[in-house]
């Protein structure tokens, strides 16, 4: 087993790349169960769902940033926000 002591493990490290590989699993079914056709929305580029995917992860993370630069620690707020936000973008973009 690989020494792995360089990065902090905790319990929230762990939910967080646990939750991105089941999100990654769960496009991957979907388009294999249902193929995706690129649509067009609000932003006037064709997108499927793992371009939408991305484009709120990425999101996320600048809202995540934005809020530790601005506000502070507190990330509940920053999430909820996150998950408005990657709604909206599944469904308008």
């Amino acid at each position: 087993m690989p020494d792995l002591a360089w990065m902090a493990w905790t319990w929230q490290t762990g939910l967080f790349f646990a939750a991105i590989a089941s999100l990654l699993l769960l496009m991957t079914g979907l388009a294999i169960y249902r193929p995706e056709t690129e649509r067009v929305g609000i932003l006037r580029i064709p997108t499927t769902r793992g371009d939408r995917l991305f484009i709120s992860l990425l999101g996320s993370a600048f809202i995540h940033l934005a809020w530790l630069g601005l506000v502070g620690p507190d990330l509940w707020w920053a999430s909820a926000l996150s998950l408005l936000y990657t709604a909206a973008v599944f469904r308008y973009v």
